[in-house]
C-alpha cells in the first residue's frame, strides 16, 4: 500500500474518521495526566520556584510551533511537486493551531522570563526568532484569506512557507547558533545531561505526547473540514452554472 492513496480525499475521509476518536481521547488523557502531575504533584525547584512549572505549557508549546511549520513545509512541498489538494489543505489547517502554539510560547515565555530575567520581553534570538515565527503564521493564514482561487492560494502560500522555514529552524536552533542570549538551552536533549530533573522530565513528556496527540486530532479535524468545505463550494460552482 502506497501513502500517496491517503492522498486521495474520500481514502484521506475514511481513515481519519476512524483513527479521530482513539487520537482524540489520548490527547485528553495525556494532556490533563501530565498537566495535573507536573503543576500539582512535583516539588518547586530550588532555584526557580513554583515559577518552573510554565515548563508543562511552554515546551510542549514552543516544541509544537517550531515542528507544525515543519510539517506545513513537508506538506506545502508535496503540494507544489505532486499537487495533491489534501496536503494544500493539511498545511492550511495546521496554520492557526501552530499560531496559537507560538502565542502561548510567547506569553510564558513572558509570564516564566519576568521573575528569572527581571524583564518581560528582550530581543534574545530565540525570542526574536519566535516572534518573526509568529508573524509569519499570520501571513500565511491572511494569504490563504485573502486569494479566492484555492489553487493559486495554495501555491503562493508553499512559497511563502519555504521563506517562512527559515525562522522555524533559526527558532530552534538559535542558542545553538549564538552563544551570547538569555534564553537558557534545550529541556530535553539525547544528552542525559542536558534534560531536567527526572521529577519534572517524566510528567514533560507526558504532556508533550499529550499535546502532539491533540494537534495530530486537531489538523485531522481541520482537514476534513476543509475537504468539506471545497466540496460544498464545489458544488454551489455547479449549481451556478447548470
Amino acid at each position: 500500500m502506497s501513502i500517496w492513496e491517503y492522498a486521495n480525499p474520500k481514502r484521506f475521509m475514511q481513515t481519519s474518521a476512524a483513527i479521530l476518536p482513539w487520537v482524540s481521547v489520548a490527547a485528553v488523557l495525556l494532556s490533563v495526566a501530565g498537566l495535573v502531575w507536573g503543576f500539582f504533584f512535583t516539588p518547586d525547584d530550588y532555584r526557580q520556584g513554583s515559577t518552573v512549572k510554565i515548563i508543562y505549557l511552554h515546551v510542549p508549546a514552543a516544541m509544537l510551533a517550531i515542528n507544525i511549520w515543519i510539517m506545513m513545509l513537508v506538506t506545502s512541498l508535496i503540494w507544489l511537486v505532486r499537487r495533491h489538494h489534501v496536503s494544500a489543505l493539511a498545511a492550511k489547517a495546521a496554520a492557526p493551531i501552530g499560531m496559537t502554539m507560538t502565542l502561548v510560547a510567547l506569553v510564558t515565555g513572558a509570564f516564566w522570563g519576568q521573575p528569572m530575567w527581571g524583564t518581560w520581553w528582550a530581543w534574545d534570538p530565540r525570542l526574536t526568532s519566535f516572534l518573526i515565527l509568529f508573524l509569519f503564521y499570520l501571513g500565511y493564514i491572511a494569504l490563504w484569506e485573502a486569494i479566492e482561487n484555492p489553487d493559486a492560494a495554495a501555491d503562493l502560500t508553499s512559497v511563502l512557507c519555504l521563506v517562512g522555514s527559515v525562522f522555524a529552524l533559526l527558532s530552534r536552533y538559535a542558542v545553538l547558533f549564538w552563544n551570547q542570549g538569555l534564553h537558557q538551552g534545550a529541556s530535553l536533549s539525547m544528552d542525559r545531561k542536558e534534560n531536567v530533573s527526572d521529577v519534572f522530565w517524566v510528567p514533560l513528556v507526558v504532556t508533550i505526547a499529550g499535546f502532539v496527540l491533540g494537534f495530530v486530532a486537531l489538523v485531522l479535524l481541520r482537514t476534513r473540514t476543509e475537504i468539506r468545505s471545497r466540496r460544498l463550494r464545489a458544488l454551489e460552482a455547479r449549481e451556478r452554472m447548470s
